[in-house]
């Protein structure tokens, strides 16, 4: 097996925090000049395991959702994950205007490590709600070309399974029932969630 970031734990608290400060780095450098840093120096070995993560920018003023862009499998070393997806996060989320230079004093940056995705075998829907568990599961599901994900942060807006499942559905592309008519795949990941 190729080297992957396996547990997340593997990840120490001062990786972490050294992933959002290459977050800050990369979305400042991109905003000012438009390219796109790359490391001379690998600090961590960790880092230059493939790993996937998220990158999301909220403002601290008002706590709104600014950006979240990120990779659901690991593909590429950590660290470069990390400054793609800092940067599409700052300037490529189609629900949002870029991040602008100015705005950056005010923006809170979150780097979650993801653990490799595992299916979910469940049964009917009332299994499925058995087998999930709030604030702790990231969920992707899927359905043909169809395919969605909740980061675990998405609980604390959405604490109610059912009601996870049906918005999970929309940002799919599905309807809401979704999960109750046609036993979609469901794959569960943890993450590691570092901040400024």
């Amino acid at each position: 097996m190729e080297d992957i970031i396996k547990d997340i734990n593997e990840i120490s608290e001062e990786e972490g925090k050294a992933l959002v400060e290459l977050a800050k780095i990369a979305i400042e450098e991109y905003l000012k000049t438009g390219r796109i840093i790359d490391l001379k120096e690998v600090p961590y070995e960790n880092w230059k395991k493939k790993g996937a993560s998220f990158v999301t920018l909220e403002r601290r003023d008002n706590g709104q959702l600014r950006g979240c862009i990120g990779s659901i499998i690991p593909y590429r070393p950590l660290y470069q994950d990390v400054i793609s997806n800092a940067i599409a996060a700052a300037t490529k989320d189609p629900r949002f205007i870029s991040v602008s230079l100015d705005e950056l004093p005010l923006i809170r940056t979150k780097v979650s490590v993801l653990s490799f995705p595992q299916k979910l075998e469940y049964k009917n829907p009332e299994d499925l709600l058995n087998k999930i568990k709030p604030f702790e599961d990231g969920l992707i599901l899927k359905l043909g070309e169809y395919q969605g994900t909740f980061l675990p942060d998405v609980w604390e807006q959405l604490p109610e399974k059912e009601s996870f499942l049906s918005n999970l559905c929309m940002k799919a592309g599905l309807s809401p029932d979704c999960w109750i008519k046609y036993h979609p795949e469901i794959y569960v990941y943890k993450t590691r969630v570092f901040s400024d």
